[in-house]
Parts: structure tokens; C-alpha cells; sequence
């Protein structure tokens, strides 16, 4: 089956009704988790951002919480998880402040986690990647913001 561009869904979804349109989003959330997510968000947490950025921060300590400390592999293996988990709520929000507030928090935790992430190069290199990322997306917002993003990566 061959996906149609967005145009012509957009063009038809206008002709639907809401009932129809109920229908179509129920559809969806069956088939894939991350669409189930994405409707929950738009549905019933997108009006509160900030409480939004607090369960995810909560999601990323429980991540931080459960890894296993036996060696780097494991460790380097939960980090990469916690990453993926994150970049896929900042998909569902697309806000600028969201991602850069998640991705901060993210740092702080890699940077104050036991045992230190100096003792191997692959989570240096995650960190580093991180803060390389949020750099760049701290130069695409207005200068205030940018001033307090950037004292907040100093602090790391």
C-alpha cells in the first residue's frame, strides 16, 4: 500500500465529520503504542506543559533509578534507553522549551550518576552529543531565553 502525501489526508479529513473523525483517531491508537501516546498527549496533556516536562523528568528518574551498575555495557545500554524514551516525548511536544529543558535535565542526571560517566568514553561522547544538541537549539530561540539556557549549561 502506497502512503498518500499529507495534503490529500488533510483535504480529506476536512470533508469528514466529527464523528468520523473520532472513529479514525480510536483506529489509530490501536495499532501502534506510540500513537496511543501521541493522542494522550495532544488530548489530555499538551494544555500543560509543565506538568508534561515534570513527568517526564520522573519517567527519567525511574529510568536512572532501575540501571545496573555491574559494569559499563549495561550502564551505557539503560543510558541509550532513557535517551530514546526522552527524544520520543519531545517528538510528541515539538516545542523548543520542552526539548531543551528534557534534554538539560537528561545531562544533569548522566553528569551526577554513580559511578561517573568519565570512566567511559562512549557515555562521555552521549554527553557531550547532548549538549552539542542543545546548544544548537538554544541559538534558534529569542536572546533571553537564550541567556538563561545558556547559564543553565554553564552550570553543567
Amino acid at each position: 500500500m502506497k502512503a498518500i502525501p499529507l495534503k490529500d489526508i488533510k483535504q480529506e479529513l476536512s470533508h469528514l465529520s466529527s464523528n468520523e473523525l473520532q472513529e479514525i483517531c480510536l483506529c489509530l491508537s490501536r495499532f501502534k503504542k506510540e500513537n496511543k501516546e501521541l493522542l494522550s498527549y495532544l488530548l489530555f496533556e499538551s494544555s500543560n506543559e509543565e506538568a508534561y516536562i515534570e513527568s517526564v523528568k520522573n519517567h527519567i528518574d525511574e529510568g536512572f533509578e532501575t540501571i545496573n551498575i555491574d559494569s559499563y555495557f549495561y550502564i551505557r545500554k539503560s543510558i541509550r534507553k532513557i535517551l530514546n524514551q526522552t527524544k520520543k516525548y519531545i517528538r510528541y511536544s515539538q516545542k523548543k522549551e520542552t526539548e531543551i529543558e528534557l534534554l538539560l535535565y537528561f545531562c544533569k542526571k548522566m553528569k551526577t550518576f554513580k559511578p561517573s560517566i568519565k570512566n567511559s568514553l562512549q557515555l562521555e561522547n552521549i554527553y557531550k552529543r547532548q549538549i552539542i544538541l542543545i546548544k544548537k537549539i538554544i541559538s534558534s530561540l529569542h536572546e533571553d531565553l537564550q541567556y538563561d539556557y545558556n547559564l543553565a549549561i554553564e552550570d553543567l
